[in-house]
């Protein structure tokens, strides 16, 4: 689910749609979150849809630590991706505003997060574009992904946040333990899909979980 203060728009002919701020919404928000509607296909589920089907789940879905689809039931699968996004997928698995959005402005995410099978030509054409999304990125930038991701969540108690209740009860409680000091942060390591998982990788995807 995306977050309510948000619209489709017409990007361009190249990108296509987008999704768009309507009221600013302020570093340290709850951008999306995976609620009960979001549809999910297992990889086998995927394997049989048909070419026309698998495509279309290519070009909107994205694939989370344990391999299922994760289909998006309103605009958030219309979020574009931009090297320098304001919004970033957390280890605890919603998504978060890590600088202010302005009113008007496009909401973007950083699809290097989102377990690629095949490089990707990126198109943003920001100033530090990557030009291509590789599948081992989040190796390469977990550690700066961490960093703005907890600089932001120091300002989750501080502004509203309508998506909170969306949260299950287990995302909740980890979150905030690690607000109050009484749990680890969670990386965004754990989001890494991984066939022959390391041990620290199981701590965190049960931790996760």
């Amino acid at each position: 689910m995306i977050h309510p203060d948000t619209e489709l728009k017409h990007v361009n002919k190249d990108i296509g749609y987008g999704v768009f701020a309507t009221k600013p919404i302020p570093r340290g928000t709850i951008v999306y979150v995976k609620d009960l509607f979001e549809i999910q296909f297992t990889q086998e589920q995927f394997d049989s849809l048909e070419q026309d089907y698998k495509t279309l789940a290519q070009k909107y879905s994205y694939t989370d630590e344990q391999g299922v689809w994760i289909l998006s039931w309103d605009h958030a699968k219309y979020v574009n991706h931009r090297c320098d996004c304001n919004s970033i997928s957390t280890g605890y698995g919603f998504e978060i505003a890590i600088r202010d959005i302005a009113e008007g402005e496009e909401v973007t995410d950083e699809y290097g997060l989102f377990n690629f099978e095949h490089e990707l030509e990126l198109t943003c054409h920001c100033m530090n574009c990557r030009k291509v999304l590789r599948t081992d990125d989040i190796d390469t930038y977990y550690a700066e992904w961490d960093s703005l991701i907890q600089q932001a969540l120091q300002f989750v108690r501080d502004v509203e946040q309508p998506l909170w209740k969306f949260l299950d009860n287990e995302t909740r409680t980890a979150l905030m333990n690690y607000l109050n000091g009484h749990e680890c942060y969670l990386s965004v390591l754990a989001l890494k899909r991984v066939e022959e998982e390391h041990p620290y990788l199981i701590k965190m995807h049960k931790q996760a979980r």
